[in-house]
C-alpha cells in the first residue's frame, strides 16, 4: 500500500492518496480544488488515480473531486446517505453504509457517520496483503484530534434551521459507534489545528480510537446525551460567510477550473480606471507595510494562512477584485482563492506607489498605538474601545469596558462603531485589527486607532481582564 497524507495549512484541511502498487491503482479522498498536487503524487509514483471519494458535502472549501474526475477519467464515490434533500446533484457511484469500495488489493468499507451533516461517511480501510482487519478509518469532519465535526454549520451558515439539534444526537449516536471500533485503529481526520469545523481541534495530523479513548471529550460524554448535545453546542467558532456557498457549489452542478489560473499584472492605468468602476482592491501585504501606506479603500488581507478565510467573509462570488500583492506571492494567493471558489481576481499590482505618483493624492496611513500610547488613551473619558475578536474569545477575557463586534461582521455592524467620539480596535495579536482598521477606513471611519499588540501584549504586561464565563 503507497499513503499519502496531503495537508493545506490555509484551510487546515487534508486528503489522502492511498493506493495499491501491485495494481497501480489509487483511490484520493477529499482532494482540494487545485489537484495538480495529486497529479504529481500518481506520476512519481507510477499509479493511475481510478477513485476519488468525499466524505460528506464540504462547507468549507470547494472540492476538487470533480476537476480530478474530469482529468483522470476516475470514478466519483458519493455519499447516498441523509435522505432526498442531502443528495450530490450531479453523476456519481452512490455509497451507503456498509458498501465496499476495491482498489486493488485494498478495500474501503462505508460507514455512515452522521451528525456533522446527515450524509456524513467514513472510510475503513484493509489492506488486505498486509492483514484481514482494517488498519485506517478516514473521518472527514466525524471525529478529529481531540475534538468531533460541529453540526451548527447547517443552520448557522447555511440558514437551515433546527438541523443543529438534530445533528447533535446523530453525532451521540456516531460516536457511541465509534466508540466501539478497536483501539489500534489509526484515525485519519479532515481537518487540524485552525479549522473552523470544530473548536478544539488537535495539532498532530492523526490518531487513535484507543488515543480518541482517554482524550477526546466527546468520548467521555458518550453515556450522557443531553450533557455531550449541550457542551458539542457551547462556544463554537463563528463560521465563515463563505460556508454558505460551499455547501451549494458541492452540491451543484458547476463549471470546473481543471488548472490553477495565471493572473494578469495591471498596469496603474488598469488599476485606477478598475478603481473607479468600484471593483475591490485586497491588499495582500504585511500589516506594517499596509499601515505604512496603502490605496484609500483597500482591503488589507495578509497572504498569510488565513487569507482564504478571511477573503471569504469580505468578497462576493459574484464580484470581480484586485490584489496587491509579489509576483513571487500571486501562485500561492490564487491557490488560496480558488480552494474556497474566489476565482474573479481579475488582476494584480505589486506597488501602491504608482498609483499615488499617477493620480498626485497621497496613501493613506493606519494611526498604530503602542501599549502605553493606548493606556494613555484608554484614560481620558469619551474613548470607545472595540474588541473584534470571536465570540468566546471576548467572553474568556476582554479589556474592561471594551464593546465586541467580530471582524468577520464589522462591514453589518458599522453602526456599533462611533464616529462622534474616538474609537481603538484591537484583537489578539493585531491581524484582524488591521483588516478591521482598513475597513473602516474604507467606510469613511477617520477617529479610528488600532492597539496593534492586542491582547497578547496586554495580557503579557500584567494588563487586568474581565471574563464573562
Amino acid at each position: 500500500m503507497y499513503f499519502q497524507h496531503v495537508y493545506d495549512k490555509s484551510l487546515a484541511q487534508a486528503s489522502y492518496f492511498i493506493g495499491c502498487q501491485k495494481a497501480g491503482v489509487a483511490m484520493v479522498i477529499d482532494p482540494k480544488r487545485d489537484v495538480d498536487t495529486y497529479l504529481e503524487i500518481a506520476k512519481q509514483n507510477n499509479m493511475t488515480i481510478t477513485h476519488v471519494a468525499e466524505t460528506h458535502i464540504h462547507a468549507d472549501f470547494l472540492s476538487g473531486a470533480r476537476e480530478l474526475a474530469a482529468i483522470t477519467g476516475a470514478k466519483m464515490y458519493l455519499s447516498d446517505e441523509g435522505g432526498p434533500d442531502w443528495q450530490y446533484q450531479f453523476p456519481h457511484e452512490g455509497v451507503k453504509d456498509g458498501d465496499v469500495i476495491k482498489v486493488g488489493n485494498l478495500t474501503f468499507e462505508v460507514i455512515h457517520t452522521p451528525g456533522h451533516t446527515p450524509e456524513s461517511i467514513s472510510f475503513l480501510l484493509t489492506d488486505h496483503p498486509a492483514s484481514s482487519k482494517p488498519v485506517m478509518l478516514f473521518t472527514g469532519d466525524f471525529v478529529f484530534v481531540g475534538d468531533i465535526g460541529r453540526p451548527d454549520l447547517l443552520e448557522k451558515a447555511a440558514g437551515l434551521v433546527g438541523t443543529q439539534d438534530a445533528g447533535a444526537r446523530q453525532m451521540y449516536q456516531s460516536i457511541k459507534r465509534f466508540s466501539d471500533m478497536p483501539d489500534y485503529l489509526q484515525v485519519w481526520p479532515g481537518h487540524g489545528a485552525g479549522s473552523a469545523c470544530g473548536k478544539a481541534l488537535g495539532a498532530v495530523p492523526s490518531t487513535t480510537v484507543g488515543y480518541e479513548r482517554i482524550r477526546n471529550w466527546a468520548l467521555q460524554y458518550a453515556t450522557n446525551e443531553t450533557g455531550f448535545v449541550d457542551y458539542l453546542l457551547a462556544d463554537q467558532p463563528e463560521p465563515p460567510k463563505y460556508f454558505a456557498m460551499m455547501k451549494k457549489l458541492n452540491k451543484v452542478d458547476r463549471p470546473l477550473l481543471t488548472e490553477v489560473p495565471k493572473q494578469q499584472k495591471l498596469s496603474t492605468d488598469e488599476l485606477i480606471a478598475n478603481l473607479n468602476k468600484g471593483v475591490k482592491l485586497i491588499d495582500a501585504r504585511n500589516k506594517v507595510d499596509f499601515a505604512a501606506g496603502f490605496i484609500p479603500g483597500s482591503i488589507n488581507i495578509q497572504g498569510n494562512n488565513s487569507f482564504a478565510t478571511w477573503a471569504g467573509w469580505f468578497l462576493s462570488y459574484d464580484e470581480p477584485f484586485m490584489l496587491v500583492a509579489s509576483e513571487s506571492q500571486i501562485e500561492d494567493l490564487t491557490r488560496k482563492l480558488m480552494r474556497i471558489g474566489l476565482d474573479h481576481v481579475i488582476g494584480f499590482v505589486e506597488d501602491v506607489k504608482p498609483w499615488a505618483e499617477k493620480t498626485g493624492k497621497p496613501l493613506e496611513q493606519s494611526k498604530v498605538l503602542s501599549i502605553d500610547e493606548f493606556k494613555a488613551v484608554k484614560a481620558q473619558n469619551g474613548l470607545q474601545v472595540i474588541d473584534l475578536r470571536g465570540a468566546s474569545e471576548y467572553k474568556d477575557g476582554h479589556i474592561d469596558g471594551a464593546d465586541h463586534v467580530f471582524v468577520g461582521t464589522i462591514e453589518k455592524n458599522l453602526d456599533k462603531v462611533r464616529k462622534d467620539k474616538p474609537v481603538v480596535i484591537l484583537c489578539q495579536g493585531g491581524d484582524r485589527a488591521a483588516i478591521g482598521y482598513s475597513v473602516l477606513a474604507k467606510n469613511g471611519y477617520t477617529n479610528v486607532s488600532n492597539y496593534s499588540g492586542g491582547m497578547n501584549e496586554w495580557v503579557k504586561a500584567g494588563e487586568p481582564v474581565v471574563s464573562e464565563n
